[in-house]
């Protein structure tokens, strides 16, 4: 709005300045793009990052599968983690020797983490494996997809209107040089007599 009033109060006064009337296009124009570029930018992003993680979802829920692991017995358990964000994550989770068969069919041991409270020799759960029966992450579940693609999305468009701030600044910052430079020369154009000139001194 102050870009508006700026372009509006500058239309036709008698004392603007070249730089004024710049000053305030730069600002008009950083208004426009901050409101109608950035939310592009933003929706743009988001739509591209969504059906990226989508298809990569589909692609880990092919490869990957669901087997039912046996445990064998109960591993100890590590030392505490001083770090509250993982320890609380490690916490809910126990290690344990288990056997499983992959869905090639052969046959895997291996300690692994189990979300039973207090896993039991016998014990069964379920285990994600690749198609060799390796033990890998869940699969990106769609919700999670789209929250992630969401944040990506708002991400870019703080980013690009950062950038198009950031950009108004620096143009600001190169007119204001320039302003400085013509009072420079005008001052120097004066002369150090400028306070005493027609008293005949």
């Amino acid at each position: 709005m102050r870009a508006i009033a700026g372009l509006w109060r500058w239309r036709r006064n008698p004392l603007r300045r070249g730089t004024d009337l710049a000053e305030a296009w730069v600002a008009l124009v950083a208004l426009v793009l901050i409101a109608v570029a950035a939310p592009v930018a933003g929706a743009v992003t988001g739509s591209l990052t969504n059906d990226a993680l989508l298809r990569s979802a589909e692609e880990q829920r092919a490869a990957r599968h669901t087997v039912t692991a046996t445990v064998l017995h109960g591993l100890e358990r590590p030392p505490l983690d001083p770090d509250p964000e993982t320890s609380g994550s490690r916490d809910a989770h126990r290690r344990v020797l288990a056997a499983w068969t992959g869905p090639d069919g052969t046959d895997h041991k291996g300690a692994v983490v189990c979300d039973l409270e207090e896993p039991r020799s016998g014990d069964r759960f379920t285990l994600w494996t690749d198609g060799e029966g390796r033990v890998v992450g869940r699969p990106l579940d769609p919700a999670t997809a789209t929250t992630h693609a969401a944040l990506a999305g708002f991400g870019a468009c703080l980013a690009t209107a950062g950038l198009v701030e950031g950009a108004r600044r620096l143009l600001l910052w190169r007119v204001v040089q320039r302003r400085y430079a013509r009072w420079d020369r005008a001052w120097e154009q004066a002369g150090p007599d400028w306070g005493k000139t027609g008293t005949g001194a």
